[in-house]
C-alpha cells in the first residue's frame, strides 16, 4: 500500500500553478510597442465595449493671418504683443494665425536673438528686403504670402502695425459675413468726397485673391511704385486696377488713441497709437485683460476692472504657444 502523500505536497501543487500562471509571464522581458500595464484589462474591454471616437474639432470657418510690421529690435514690444494676443479668448470657428514681419535681419545681434525668438515662439517671418516703413516693406509682404503660404491658403490677409491693439475676435465677427474675394476693408481714410479711398494703416484687411493680385502686378515693381506711405499707396493700386470693390470702412471701431487715453470703445476693433508702455497698460485695464489673474502671495498688484460691457478675457490653450500652432485659438 502506497503512504498517502504529504501534506507539503498537496499544498505545493495549487502554488506551483499559481507560478507558472501569474509569476513566469511577469519575467519575461517587456515587448516594445506593446500597450503596457492594464492592456489586457483594456484590450478585454474593447471587446464588450464599442470604442468612443474622441470629438472632433469643428471645421473652421474662416482664416485669417495677421501680419504685424516691425522691426527687430523692438523685442519689448513684440513681448507685449504677444501677451495682448495670447491672452485674448478664441475666435469662434476661425483660425487666426499671427506673425512678426522682419525684413533682412544685418545686425548679428539682433540675429541672434531673433532666431531665439523664431525658436521659442515660431511667428518671426523675415523677407527679402532692406527694413524700412514706407519704401516698399508691405509691398514685399503681401507679394511674398501668396507664395509662403501656397500650400494653406487664407480667406484673408491683414497687415497691422506694432502700435495697434487689435480685437481678434471682434474683427472675426466683422469678417464672417463678409465675400471671400475682392475685399477691402479697415478705417477709410477720407479724400474730397471719397469716404475710402484707402484704408489706414494702423490695420487692413484684403481678401487672399486680392493678395495674389499684388504679387502678381508687375507693373508695381516696373513703375517704382513702392515709395510712399504704403497705406496711399495700397489704395492707389487697387483702384487702378479695379481691385478691393467689395470695401467695407468700418470706423470707429478702429481708431487712434488720445494722448489721456479716455476715448476707448467696448465694441472697439483696433486702437492706434499705442507708442508706450502707458498707454498699453490703459489698454489692458480697459479691455479686463488682468481681470483674471489669480490671487498670490508671490504678487501683490493693484488690478483694478473696468465695468463696461466688454467681456472678461481669458487665457487661450496652451497650444498657442507651441510654433506649429502661432498663437492660433480656435473654438466651437
Amino acid at each position: 500500500m502506497k503512504p498517502p502523500p504529504s501534506s507539503c505536497l498537496l499544498l505545493g501543487a495549487p502554488l506551483a500553478l499559481l507560478v507558472v500562471v501569474f509569476v513566469l509571464p511577469s519575467l519575461r522581458p517587456p515587448q516594445l510597442g506593446s500597450d503596457g500595464p492594464g492592456a489586457l484589462c483594456g484590450r478585454r474591454a474593447a471587446t464588450n465595449v464599442a470604442a468612443v471616437a474622441p470629438p472632433q474639432e469643428p471645421e473652421p470657418e474662416l482664416s485669417l493671418l495677421i501680419g504685424i510690421l516691425t522691426m527687430p529690435s523692438r523685442r519689448e514690444r513684440r513681448d507685449i504683443v504677444r501677451m495682448a494676443y495670447a491672452l485674448q479668448p478664441p475666435a469662434a470657428r476661425a483660425r487666426v494665425d499671427v506673425r512678426f514681419v522682419f525684413c533682412n535681419v544685418t545686425d548679428p545681434v539682433d540675429a541672434a536673438l531673433a532666431a531665439v525668438e523664431a525658436r521659442r515662439h515660431g511667428d518671426i517671418l523675415v523677407l527679402n528686403c532692406a527694413e524700412n516703413m514706407n519704401d516698399g516693406k508691405t509691398h514685399a509682404y503681401l507679394s511674398s504670402v501668396p507664395r509662403l503660404f501656397a500650400s494653406d491658403p487664407y480667406d484673408y490677409v491683414m497687415k497691422a502695425d506694432d502700435d495697434t491693439y487689435l480685437r481678434v475676435a471682434a474683427l472675426v465677427e466683422e469678417l464672417r459675413g463678409k465675400p471671400r474675394a475682392d475685399l477691402y476693408l479697415g478705417r477709410g481714410f477720407p479724400v474730397c468726397d471719397d469716404p475710402a479711398p484707402f484704408m489706414h494703416g494702423m490695420g487692413y484687411v484684403v481678401s487672399w485673391d486680392v493678395a495674389e493680385w499684388v504679387s502678381g502686378n508687375e507693373d508695381i515693381l516696373r513703375n517704382n511704385d513702392t515709395r510712399g506711405h504704403e497705406d496711399r499707396l495700397l489704395g492707389k493700386w487697387l483702384n487702378a486696377g479695379g481691385r478691393g470693390k467689395n470695401r467695407y470702412n468700418i470706423k470707429p471701431r478702429m481708431y487712434d488713441v488720445h494722448w489721456d487715453v479716455d476715448n476707448f470703445w467696448p465694441d472697439t476693433v483696433a486702437v492706434h497709437r499705442l507708442k508706450d508702455n502707458r498707454r498699453w497698460a490703459a489698454v489692458f485695464r480697459y479691455f479686463n485683460v488682468t481681470a483674471g489673474i489669480t490671487p498670490s502671495n508671490l504678487y501683490h498688484l493693484p488690478l483694478s476692472t473696468h465695468t463696461s460691457s466688454v467681456s472678461t478675457w481669458r487665457l487661450c490653450p496652451l497650444a498657442v504657444f507651441l510654433p506649429e500652432n502661432i498663437y492660433r485659438c480656435t473654438s466651437k
